[in-house]
């Protein structure tokens, strides 16, 4: 009898040291679970810059080609306007 208690002790004892391993070592699901959070909110600023660039790439296409930005620009940025027009500014 006292063996079967013996060995029952050795082998709780393993799977304890086991279990403490899984948790808390070096590739253990701790780690796993703060990698997976560290790639999601990766992903996120990911896709917030592919937005980014998409819309700067549009808006240098929109450059290369238009003149319809470039006039936008020159007015809002500049303070531009085109010959024939007349320019009113509204003071509050």
């Amino acid at each position: 009898m006292p063996i079967q208690w013996l060995l029952t002790l050795i082998l709780t004892l393993c799977l304890i040291a086991l279990q403490i391993e899984l948790w808390t070592g070096q590739s253990g699901l701790w780690q796993f679970w703060q990698l997976k959070q560290a790639i999601s909110l990766q992903e996120a600023d990911n896709a917030q810059l592919e937005t980014r660039n998409s819309r700067l790439h549009a808006e240098v296409l929109d450059l290369k080609q238009g003149h319809a930005a470039v006039e936008e620009r020159a007015r809002s940025e500049l303070g531009m306007i085109k010959n024939g027009e007349t320019f009113y500014q509204v003071v509050e």
